[in-house]
């Protein structure tokens, strides 16, 4: 008799075709945050061409189907893939590259889907190979804050049946094609975003006296809280302020009135990230005061750190080393980007796990966020076959 570890190959063998279409097709028409809805409709199809019964329009535009197997109230596993795209102009030249003007899937998530949609194909006809059910959550608006894994929440997405652990997949295309990278407890950073508004009082260049710039106390803010990061006593903490926008409507020889600073806190400590946001305040403030100016500091807080369930993560991780191969599973170091599966991994016991897309023989990354990003579709079947077999096996240890 066939094992379950040759059995999920050879079906996402015959289903790997149908997958890659679909994650051309999600490529080829992406759709920003919370406007996912041509992406929801294909998604709810081909669940109801599986068989799976699946709920619409959960946080607007989301999607989720449940798949039951024997037992089904023993136990309950969610898989999450998310939906939107970014606001990006394709560069690439492909059959499948966006007809969206200025929108593209420069994050992967057209993989997470299809890699999803695979999985629960194999799933909902290897019913009787696993006790349990299986959770799929299609999420909109990971990419748009506050993010749509938070209003899922909130609508009881992680309810009716109570979700006892939930895994999320996500390419790297630093990672090559047939592998996944792991790192447990502490992974991916709190994100806010910091906007400082200095005003003082312009005028002609030619007459400092008569002048408070608001460019030279911006100038002084962003040097202090250079400093203040770096120096700060809980530098042991990694963190992140940076700065990556100003503005000020001046010219050669006019002074602005005042000026507009933008930029993003990244930390993994809620008490050190609520102490960091007062001293944001503080020394911008103080700055001004000392020029004479004034100062307004608007902080968005954003999504929280995520961390990886040690317990599950370590399960995972040799789960897949026995599926890979122990070669093919890496560990993972912290990144200092953010992530709304944070949200979830904050409810319940979760694992966030990266899926190697890097292109076979080259060094070339085609990276995250940018114009050019693509893949090695064979990373597609990898997707698949890994979330597949986690689902069973962690049900078949727990249910």
């Amino acid at each position: 008799m066939e094992n379950l570890k040759g059995k999920i190959k050879k079906a996402a063998s015959l289903c790997f075709e149908e997958m890659v279409n679909l994650r051309n097709t999600f490529h080829k028409f992406p759709e920003l945050g919370y406007e996912e809805y041509k992406t929801a409709e294909l998604i709810a199809s081909k669940l109801k061409e599986y068989n799976i019964p699946f709920q619409t329009g959960i946080a607007k535009t989301g999607v989720v189907g449940l798949i039951e197997g024997k037992k089904p109230n023993s136990y309950v596993i969610a898989l999450r893939a998310d939906m939107d795209a970014l606001p990006i102009h394709e560069k690439n030249k492909t059959i499948y590259t966006s007809q969206h003007e200025g929108v593209m899937h420069a994050c992967g998530h057209d993989v997470h889907m299809a890699c999803l949609l695979g999985a629960a194909k194999i799933l909902s006809e290897f019913k009787e190979e696993f006790s349990g059910s299986i959770k799929l959550i299609f999420q909109p608006s990971e990419e748009k804050f506050p993010g749509g894994a938070l209003q899922m929440i909130k609508e009881g997405v992680l309810k009716n049946p109570t979700v006892d652990v939930i895994i999320g997949q996500h390419v790297l295309p630093t990672l090559a094609c047939g592998k996944v990278g792991m790192k447990s407890g502490m992974y991916m950073a709190s994100t806010d975003e910091i906007y400082i508004t200095v005003k003082g009082k312009g005028g002609h260049a030619a007459t400092p006296d008569l002048l408070v710039n608001p460019l030279m106390v911006a100038s002084e803010i962003l040097l202090e809280l250079n400093n203040f990061v770096n120096n700060y006593e809980k530098s042991n903490i990694p963190t992140v302020l940076a700065f990556g926008r100003i503005t000020g409507d001046g010219r050669t020889n006019i002074v602005p009135d005042e000026v507009k600073i933008e930029g993003t806190l990244r930390t993994f400590n809620e008490e050190w990230r609520k102490q960091a946001h007062q001293l944001i305040q503080n020394i911008a403030n103080e700055i001004a005061i000392k020029w004479n100016a004034s100062c307004e500091v608007y902080i968005d807080k954003g999504y929280p750190f995520l961390v990886n369930d040690e317990l599950l993560t370590n399960s995972v991780c040799d789960l897949s080393k026995n599926f890979l191969g122990t070669d093919n599973v890496v560990s993972l170091e912290q990144r200092m980007t953010a992530e709304d599966f944070a949200y979830f991994s904050h409810e319940i016991p979760s694992v966030f796990y990266r899926l190697g897309v890097q292109q076979r023989g080259t060094t070339d990354v085609r990276n995250l966020h940018t114009s050019t990003f693509d893949i090695d579709e064979s990373a597609i079947i990898t997707g698949i076959e890994v979330m597949t077999w986690l689902a069973i096996k962690w049900l078949n240890t727990k249910a």
